[in-house]
C-alpha cells in the first residue's frame, strides 16, 4: 500500500525548487558576465546582492503561487489520470498536466499582445520546464523530501559556482580577454558615445574631433574636457593582450596610452575615468564602413 499523498508537501517542495531555480539562474548569470567584456559603468555588486536579498520574500511569494496554480493541480490531476488508468502516478504525467495548465494563459497574453508565436512557443516550452522540475521533484510520496529537495538543490547551486569558478580559473570556460589587434586593426575611424572621433591612419597619423579627455584627479561622473587636433600615433603589443596599449600623441591633448578590450568583431580602446578602481571606462569602437 502506498503512502498517501501529502499536496501541502508537494506544494512546499515546489516552491522550494522554484526558489532554487531562481538562485542557480543567478549563478549562471554571474559566471556569463565572466565571459563578456566589462561595461562601461562598472556593476554595483553589493546594491545588486542587497537588491536580491531583499527580493527573496517576493520571489518565495510568486514561486508559492505559481506552485499553487499550477504544480499543485498538475500533480492532482496526474493522480486522478494514473488511478482512472488503474496504476500509480507515471512521472510523464505531471508534466504533461503542467504544460497543459500553462498553456491557456499564456495563449490569450500573446494574444491579446500579439507576440509573435516563436517567442510564446519558447516561453511556453521554458515555463512548462521550470514547472515541470517543481512537480517531478515533489512527485515522490515519501518522508523527508523536503530536507532532501534543500540540500540537493542547495548542493547543485553551490557545486555550479563553485565549478564555474574553477572552468574559469582553469581555462575550461572562456573568461574575457581583450582582443589581440595590431597596426592594421587600429586604421580607420573609432567613435564614442557622443560621436567624438579619432581618424588613424596607416602612415602613423591621428585626426581628434570632440574626443574626451579625462585626467587621473577627475570624479568618475564628472564632465569631460573635449579636445580637437592633429598629431601621430603608435601600437604597443605588450607582453599579452591585457597589457597592449595605443599612444596617442596631438599636442592640444593630453591622453596616456589606452587599453585595449571589446572584442574581435567590435574592438574598443578606453581610458578609465578618475581613479582605475572606479571601474568606469571611457570608450571609442571601431567604427564599421557604414557608421
Amino acid at each position: 500500500m502506498h503512502q498517501k499523498r501529502s499536496y501541502g508537501r508537494v506544494l512546499l517542495v515546489s516552491t522550494l525548487v522554484g526558489c532554487l531555480e531562481v538562485a542557480l539562474a543567478v549563478v549562471v548569470v554571474l559566471l556569463y558576465v565572466q565571459t563578456q567584456p566589462p561595461p562601461d559603468e562598472p556593476a554595483d555588486y553589493a546594491a545588486i546582492g542587497a537588491t536580491l536579498i531583499s527580493l527573496m520574500g517576493l520571489i518565495g511569494v510568486i514561486s508559492f503561487l505559481l506552485s499553487l496554480v499550477f504544480v499543485l493541480p498538475a500533480v492532482a490531476l496526474a493522480d486522478l489520470l494514473a488511478r482512472r488508468l488503474g496504476g500509480r502516478a507515471a512521472w510523464w504525467l505531471a508534466p504533461l498536466m503542467v504544460a497543459a495548465l500553462v498553456a491557456p494563459p499564456i495563449a490569450a497574453f500573446a494574444a491579446y499582445n500579439e507576440v509573435e508565436t516563436r517567442s510564446v512557443i519558447v516561453f511556453w516550452a521554458s515555463a512548462t520546464a521550470s514547472l515541470s522540475l517543481g512537480a517531478l521533484i515533489a512527485l515522490p510520496r515519501c518522508a523527508g523530501l523536503f530536507r532532501r529537495a534543500a540540500l540537493w538543490g542547495t548542493a547543485v547551486v553551490a557545486g555550479t559556482g563553485l565549478l564555474g569558478a574553477l572552468g574559469l580559473t582553469a581555462g575550461l570556460l572562456p573568461a574575457y580577454e581583450p582582443p589581440a589587434i595590431g597596426p592594421q586593426t587600429m586604421t580607420g575611424t573609432w567613435i564614442d558615445h557622443t560621436s567624438g572621433t579619432l581618424v588613424f591612419t596607416s602612415d602613423g597619423r591621428v585626426t581628434a574631433s570632440g574626443v574626451g579627455v579625462h585626467r587621473p584627479d577627475d570624479h568618475s561622473s564628472g564632465p569631460s574636457r573635449r579636445c580637437t587636433g592633429s598629431g601621430t600615433w603608435s601600437y604597443e603589443p605588450g607582453r599579452d593582450v591585457w597589457t597592449q596599449k595605443v599612444r596617442i600623441h596631438v599636442p592640444e591633448c593630453s591622453w596616456p596610452a589606452w587599453s585595449v578590450g571589446g572584442t574581435d568583431r567590435e574592438p574598443r580602446i578606453h581610458q578609465h575615468v578618475g581613479h582605475p578602481d572606479s571601474g568606469k571606462l571611457y570608450e571609442l569602437r571601431k567604427a564599421s564602413d557604414g557608421s
